[in-house]
């Protein structure tokens, strides 16, 4: 099957009134199924004295409490003897899957084929959006198993025609390069860097292979280091973000923010600390629906989920690319955020600290950052370690006054607090491996807070 410039012209290009009339008619028939089918919701509107039937249109979402990971690990066991979430007969669940667990137990989900068919056109459509046709060979770096990611581009990928490459991890032999040829590779952007290292000291530059386009997800990312990855493999570097809840929204060539797949999930944007939703433009944290289609069955729905991850609406315009459906700025995670002198920092704030250009001549990209308390009460120190190609020959005032210059530029709050002494930020230089991260398994965490107070 052979793909034009869109998966479905139809839902994507269509004007925003005749999106929101669909999404209103969504949100409709949703509201009714979680009534009808899930346990959870059907106490949850008669707790907080819901009535289903006038929730009419998505603006009504609003008025609508949140709810999070916490409260589906509330409502399964071993809290709870049954899954409370479960919105269908056990006879209609093809699959049982499970989050990661990197915050507390791991939260169960149940889809039916019609789920992973939706899921994975929210992953077609981003291919697509990518330049992806019936031509491409893909390399999928993303884990087979518990979690939905690596499955579900597998199916988008037999929608549109694509060849997969079911590898599951970026360690893979550089002979799949040189035999298959694929045309792509999804993985993390740390991955995606080790193994363009791993290839350059094997003697094959990465861009010198057959790869032309690379999918970055699995984690937020900064510009600066997403640039450096694409100039190391001499390709465009495409972001995708998804979860098992079913985010699944991606970027287009415009590279102008990720295209929200509109007609099967809402998200808004809440701010918590104002216990209230924010405007178009202003941070929060995303708060998904999921959208059904009249008709269909899921496995298990929500209804104002809070995803954890902060982002800011960019446009509902028409992007460049002639989608309607919204953009949003890549998100992060608010578990790897912390807050210094009422200032936030972002793992993403160090990363993009760290890419530095003149720098990226020293350092493999590698770091590790860490929040301690000062000697004298209402200090706060910050230790950056970054791992160098070769410690003894690294400039390292240059990297110091990089780093310092990119973060206090983005960071204006911090600076007086910087300059009178009150945040001094240190470095540490290590070689290959010399990190902490290396002697930890699972997904490092880049900013730790060690702070006492």
């Amino acid at each position: 099957m052979s793909v034009d410039r869109y998966y479905a012209q139809e839902i994507e290009t269509m004007e925003r009134g005749d999106l929101d009339a669909l999404i209103d008619e969504r949100v409709r028939y949703t509201v009714q199924y979680a009534a009808e089918h899930s346990p959870f919701y059907r106490n949850w509107f008669r707790e907080n004295r819901i009535n289903p039937d006038r929730i009419r249109e998505h603006e009504d979402l609003l008025s609508l409490p949140v709810v999070s990971g916490r409260t589906i690990r509330e409502h399964q066991p071993p809290v709870k003897l049954d899954f409370e979430f479960l919105s269908t007969d056990w006879e209609n669940v093809f699959s049982i899957q499970e989050t990661s667990g990197t915050s507390g137990v791991p939260k169960g989900f149940f889809l039916t084929w019609d789920d992973w068919k939706r899921y994975a056109e929210k992953y077609a459509r981003s291919f697509v959006s990518q330049g992806f046709s019936d031509k491409d060979r893909i390399v999928v770096c993303a884990s087979y198993g518990m979690n939905v990611g690596a499955n579900t581009m597998t199916i988008a990928a037999q929608r549109i025609g694509m060849c997969i490459i079911p590898i599951g991890k970026c360690t893979f032999e550089s002979r799949i390069l040189k035999y298959y040829k694929p045309t792509a590779i999804v993985g993390s952007v740390f991955k995606l860097l080790r193994l363009a290292r791993r290839l350059t000291a094997e003697g094959l530059k990465p861009s010198d292979t057959s790869i032309n386009k690379l999918v970055a997800g699995g984690e937020s990312f900064a510009d600066e280091s997403r640039s450096y990855l694409a100039e190391q493999w001499g390709c465009p570097v495409y972001n995708t973000y998804g979860s098992t809840e079913g985010t699944m929204c991606g970027e287009c060539t415009q590279i102008a923010g990720l295209h929200v797949p509109e007609d099967l999930v809402h998200l808004d944007v809440y701010d918590p600390r104002l216990k209230s939703f924010v405007k178009d433009g202003e941070c929060g944290r995303a708060v998904l629906t999921t959208l059904l289609p009249t008709g269909q069955k899921t496995g298990m729905l929500l209804i104002n989920y809070d995803t954890e991850d902060t982002t800011v609406v960019i446009s509902r315009q028409r992007c460049g690319c002639g989608r309607t459906h919204m953009r949003i700025v890549n998100p992060r995670r608010e578990a790897e955020t912390v807050w210094v002198f009422a200032n936030s920092i972002n793992r993403v704030d160090v990363e993009a600290a760290v890419f530095q250009p003149e720098s990226m001549e020293y350092l493999t990209g590698e770091y590790e950052a860490f929040l301690y308390d000062g000697e004298l009460s209402g200090e706060a120190v910050l230790r950056v370690s970054l791992e160098c190609f070769d410690r003894d020959h690294c400039s390292k005032k240059l990297v110091e006054d990089q780093f310092i210059d990119r973060f206090l530029k983005h960071k204006p709050g911090l600076a007086p607090h910087y300059h009178e002494g009150n945040f001094p930020i240190i470095f540490n230089f290590s070689g290959p491996g010399g990190l902490e991260l290396h002697k930890l398994k699972g997904r490092p965490k880049r900013l730790v807070d060690r702070r006492e107070h």
